[in-house]
Parts: C-alpha cells; structure tokens; sequence
C-alpha cells in the first residue's frame, strides 16, 4: 500500500471529524499525520510520582537533563533530542496570559527549572537519539481524571511510543494498568519499565507478576527490568559489565527493535490503525446516537402546528354552519315571539276598548277615547320594537359565542335604535245625536198605539176614543218609545265605535307587525353579513396558517429526511474507511488489534 494511500485515508478521517463537529479528534488525528509525516520517533515516558521516571530518562541519554530527588517533582515536560552541540532552551510564561517566551540556557542549568516553565528542551550529541529518537519526560499522574486535565493527554496523540516507569518494589497498580489501558488507544506501541530493581531482590517476582497482569489486561507490553543507579554509575566508570547488571543495553535494543521499525513505517499497522480506528469508532457512536435520537415526525412541532390547523379549519367549518342555524332559528322566534307579544298587547287595548263603550257614550267621550288609544298603541309599539332591539343583541351574542374567538364587535347600523311608532290618524265614525225632533217623532209613534189600545178598550165602557185614560196610556208609551229609541241609538253608536276601534287596532297590528318584521329581517341580514365576513377573514386567516404550516412541515420533513440520509451516507462513508483502515492494517495480532470495533 503507498504512501498516498494512508494519508488519503487520515485526510478523510480528519474531515469526517471536521464535518461531524469533533475538533477535538481532527486535532489528534493532525498530530498524527504531523508524526507520521516526520522522521523523529517521540518516546514519552510516564508514571506516578516517585517511580524514577525522570532518572530513568538520565540514564538513558547518559546525562543529568531531568530534574532528580526525593523532594523534587517534575511540574514541566523535557523534551529530550539529538543536536551535535549541546543546547537548551526553556518556554516560561510572563504572567500577562501571552504567549510563553522562549529562553535558551545552559544545559548544565536545565534541570533548575521554575514554576513558571512551560517546557524544556534539551538537545544534545547521543548515539541513541541520532536515529531520530526524541524521548519526553512528563510530569508525574496521579489518576486517570488529572491525565486528562494535563497536557501529557495532548501528547499522548503525539507519541510513537510510550515508556512506563513503575517502581520495582510492587506490583502494577489499578490506576497504572487503567492509565495502560487508555495509552493504548491512541499509541498502541508500549513499553514498561521496571525502575530500582538495584533496591529490591523481589524485582524477579514483581516483573513476572506485572507479565501477567499485562496479558490478562490485553496490553501488549513488554517488561524490561532497569536500574538508573547502576547504569549511570556503569558510564562513570564505563564499565560494561556493571551496564548489562543495568538492563539499559536490553531496554535500549527493545527500544531499536520494537520502537524504531514501528514508528519509523509510514504505513505501521499499530501506529495508523490504532488512532484512526478509535477515532472512526466515536464517530460511528455519535452518528448512531444522532439517528436514534431522531424524533418522530408525528412529534415535530411543525406537523403538529399544521394538525393544529387542519383542526382548526374542520372546526371553523363545523362552527359556520353552526352560527348560521343559531341564527336563522333565533330570528325566526324573535319574529313570531314580536308578533305574538304585539297582538296580546292589542288585544288587551281592544278589551279594554269593549269595558269602556259598554258604558260610555261615543258621541260625549270619543276624544278622550282617541287619545288614549293612541297612547296605548303607541307604547305597545314602543315596548314591542325595544324587545326587538334587546332580542337581537341577544341573538348577536349568541352567534358570536359560535366562533373560535368572540366578536362582539357588531355596526351599529346593522341593529337599529329607532322605528316610526306612530300609531295613525283614527277614523272617526259617524256618531248620530238623538235630536228633539227625532225625540218628538219616536215619542207620537209610541203614544199613538197607546192611545188607539187603550182608546178602544174605554170606548166598551161608553168612554169616547180619546179620553184621559187613552192619552196618559200615550203619553206613559210615547216617553217609553223616546226612551227605548235613545238606547237603541246609543248601542249602536257604542258598537260603531267598538267597531271602528278595532278597526284601527287590527290597522295598527297588520302596518306596525310587518315594520317588525321587515326591521327583523333587516336585522337578519346584517347580522348575517357581518358574521359571514368574520367568518370568511377568520377562513382566510387559518387557512393562511395552515398553508404556512403545511409549507414549514414539509421543509421541516424534507430537512430531516436529508440529515438523516446524510448521517446514513455518513455512516456508511465511515465504515468504508473502517474498511480501508483494516485493509491497510492487515491483519492485526489479537492482542493489538483496536479495542474498539466498528459494528455494522
């Protein structure tokens, strides 16, 4: 596989970080490449406090770079390099939170550093780092946790190789095989070093223990046995033997045969494979999250917005409907409830016409008569149209609860205030007076057939036709036949006048009862006009929200339909470089193989 192969794949890799919102990973996987890319292989020795970690990186170069001591802790990385001359130089921060300035210095000084040190590095003329090694001494960890808080975390995504140094007067710890654990996920490449053997006999023991700890771990790391004290005393003296007691020369070969080859190959199965495939792994998790956490459409605000819609649009028609029956059915009993109530209060007018004539004389009352009629009709008109004005704001009410929202707001041209209520002129009837003549006249006609009756029945007792008796009968039946007549008469002009009332009454029901319903149907109209136009604009209106609606679920469908073909296509892209990692990786050995695996 060449070159162009591999870093095809990092790029892509580098970019489905980028589009997928992890910069975190794009950040690691260009140091990577940075690596990868660069001939120097980085060594970054790690431990707990006290475990020789620094010394053990003085022995290795065969010169005092790290700070040492039993009240010394290391608080700054030191960078160790190649360089034909001695040099080094120190990052130190000036307090200001700007960029750290850097400091060159002796070397003889590098190993006082201050607080205030960012990093240190040391470049000097060593056989061991001529082959492009780079060893890293890093600050002591104490957890997992404070790793992570650390900026050994950022180099780890750096490094070729990781050199642990652990104590030989224990076993590993939970936290050290922990901190192994998470190692091997961005640098596969593991060494262990077994510090101070020179200060226990046990160290045999421990080693072959810290083996086995290793194996059932599935951490692929050799254990090398050192001692910093007798490999730095060996070069004082340059005793070889002294070197081998060391363990250096295995360590350093371990170094050349497992370290150099790995991470000098471009195309290293560990150092390509490992990275990418863990860096694959969490974007295939978080991509998996997002598609099933995708909501369900039903459950989408925008559907459910335009539901909302469709039901207020099957609702404004059910209602339409609803305020035109209302509507239609209260006027229709207003109208005949108007009728009702005008002709009962006509009636009792006409009632109380018929007690009045039954004992009044027309000819001597009629004005009065007229003039209290007409009042009485007027108000019943009055009373009539004012319950047709309060009927119908009632009825306006009642249409109005009929909608989504109350309009209560209707013209006042539509229900009117005001009506014609006079009751007319009223036909006077022609009342005939009982004159004198007329009373000399009927008072003859009667007394003549009293006086011929009885004038004939004292004509058997000798007594002539006309005689006393004959004409007091007369005159007793002339005043009877004036009397009968004046009564006669005054019914009849009692029963005219009953007549012409209820003439003018019945005139007064038929003009006034249609005005009422005219004025009722007017009403009507209007209300119906004025309800049926806030009808149509509140149409309008939801209908307009329901097309707007319609048209944001359907973007909002449309826009999840391609993320999630997107995260689909993503996905599969994904797995295709997977694919293109494992190909180039070849088969892995299964203690090296990544930890975390791609499922389909």
């Amino acid at each position: 596989m060449t070159a162009a192969t591999w870093l095809e794949v990092l790029d892509q890799t580098i970019g489905a970080s980028v589009v997928h919102h992890r910069p975190d990973l794009a950040e690691r996987l260009r140091a990577k490449r940075a690596q990868l890319l660069d001939p120097q292989i980085r060594v970054l020795v790690i431990g707990e406090a006290n475990q020789g970690k620094s010394q053990l990186v003085n022995a290795l170069v065969s010169a005092s770079v790290c700070a040492v001591g039993d009240d010394v802790t290391t608080v700054a990385p030191t960078i160790v390099r190649y360089a034909e001359k001695p040099a080094a130089t120190q990052l130190l921060h000036d307090g200001t939170g700007a960029e750290p300035q850097r400091m060159p210095l002796p070397v003889d000084q590098a190993t006082n550093r201050g607080g205030d040190a960012v990093t240190t590095e040391v470049r000097i003329p060593r056989k061991i780092l001529a082959a492009g090694l780079v060893i890293i001494d890093t600050p002591a960890i104490g957890n997992l946790h404070q790793l992570r808080a650390q900026s050994t975390f950022s180099a780890l995504s750096g490094a070729d190789a990781v050199l642990l140094a652990t104590d030989a007067s224990h076993e590993l710890s939970a936290t050290e095989l922990e901190l192994l654990r998470h190692v091997r996920r961005s640098c596969p490449t593991i060494l262990v070093a077994l510090t101070k053997i020179d200060l226990t006999t046990r160290w045999r023991q421990i080693a072959d223990r810290n083996r086995e700890h290793l194996s059932k771990a599935g951490i692929p790391a050799a254990v090398v046995p050192v001692s910093s004290a007798l490999r730095l005393r060996a070069v004082a003296k340059d005793d070889e033997a002294l070197n081998v007691e060391s363990g250096f020369p295995e360590l350093i070969e371990r170094l050349r045969t497992d370290v150099l080859p790995v991470a000098s190959n471009p195309s290293s199965r560990q150092n390509f494979a490992a990275m990418t495939g863990t860096a694959l792994a969490e974007l295939v998790g978080q991509v998996k999250k997002e598609l099933a956490a995708r909501p369900d459409d039903r459950n989408s605000p925008a559907v459910a917005e335009y539901m909302d819609a469709q039901q207020k649009m099957a609702d404004l028609k059910r209602r339409s409907a609803k305020w035109q029956n209302v509507l239609n059915d209260e006027m229709a009993d207003l109208i005949a409830d108007l009728e009702y109530d005008l002709r009962d209060r006509t009636r009792r007018i006409l009632r109380e016409v018929d007690r009045a004539f039954d004992e009044a004389d027309p000819a001597k009352t009629w004005d009065q008569f007229e003039e209290w009629l007409n009042e009485n009709l007027t108000e019943a008109a009055r009373t009539n149209f004012d319950w047709l004005i309060e009927r119908s704001w009632w009825v306006a009410d009642r249409v109005a609860e009929c909608f989504p929202e109350r309009q209560d707001l209707v013209p006042g041209t539509v229900i009117p205030s005001d009506a014609d209520l006079d009751p007319g002129d009223t036909e006077r009837p022609r009342l005939e007076k009982f004159t004198a003549g007329q009373k000399v006249f009927s008072g003859l006609r009667g007394s003549y057939g009293g006086v011929l009756m009885f004038g004939l029945i004292t004509s058997l007792a000798g007594l002539p036709l006309i005689n006393p008796i004959s004409i007091g009968a007369g005159l007793a039946l002339g005043g009877k036949s004036i009397g009968e007549e004046g009564e006669t008469r005054l019914k009849r002009r009692q029963q005219l006048a009953k007549s012409t009332a209820q003439r003018h009454v019945d005139d007064f029901f038929l003009r006034f009862s249609k005005d009422c319903k005219d004025a009722a149907r007017r009403i009507q109209r209007g209300l119906r006009d004025h309800f049926a136009e806030l009808a149509e604009q509140l149409q309008q209106r939801v209908a307009d929200a329901a097309s707007a609606a319609q048209r944001s679920a359907q973007a909002e469908l449309s826009a999840r339909q391609r993320r999630d073909q997107e995260l689909r296509q993503a996905l599969t892209q994904l797995r295709e470089l997977h694919g293109q990692i494992t190909r180039i990786a070849g088969a892995l050995p299964a203690s090296s193989r990544n930890p975390l695996e791609i499922s389909a």
